[in-house]
């Protein structure tokens, strides 16, 4: 197997804190803002960001942990049991994931979401975008385009997780 690392610690912080400052500039500060990291490095990631945000800004911005199985369009019996305790309403949500890819991960986080109320706003912050959508779904926050082939892997190490930081591509 022949791996690439295409990120490594460094490049992966550059890429964070150039994400946390667009979110300040785009949203014109941090009110109503919270971020929804989705399980299981998006919350890692979106704890970073609200580290990095509370940096530059000197205000704390709610982190929550969003688990999106019974939202996923694969499984054939999906019946949301439970309304998740996100707080929201009149709220801008920054769903947070590791990588884009196919847009599906997203689109069940979108589903999870408004199944728990009325979000203000949704925006999206993705370390990779990787291309090969299937849904018509964007980033409005990237930390890096990496171009890949369907029989490439991307893998996202975080230290939280995997005891080091690193995206690597796997052929």
């Amino acid at each position: 197997m022949n791996i690439k690392t295409v990120l490594d610690e460094q490049g992966m912080r550059r890429s964070l804190t150039r994400i946390a400052h667009e979110i300040i500039e785009h949203n014109k500060g941090t009110e109503n803002i919270i971020l929804v990291g989705i399980q299981t490095r998006g919350i890692p990631l979106a704890q970073r960001l609200a580290d990095m945000i509370k940096t530059v800004e000197g205000n704390e911005i709610p982190v929550y942990a969003l688990d999106i199985s019974q939202f996923r369009d694969d499984l054939e019996n999906r019946h949301p049991l439970v309304k998740t305790d996100l707080p929201v309403k009149d709220k801008k949500v920054i769903l947070v994931d590791d990588v884009l890819f196919r847009g599906r991960t997203v689109r069940a986080a979108m589903d999870a979401i408004m199944f728990t109320g009325r979000a203000k706003e949704i925006q999206l912050a993705v370390l990779v975008d990787r291309g090969h959508r299937e849904l018509p779904i964007r980033a409005d926050y990237i930390g890096k385009n990496i171009p890949s082939s369907l029989q490439e892997t991307v893998s996202v190490k975080l230290k939280e997780i995997d005891h080091s930081d690193s995206v690597d591509i796997l052929k």
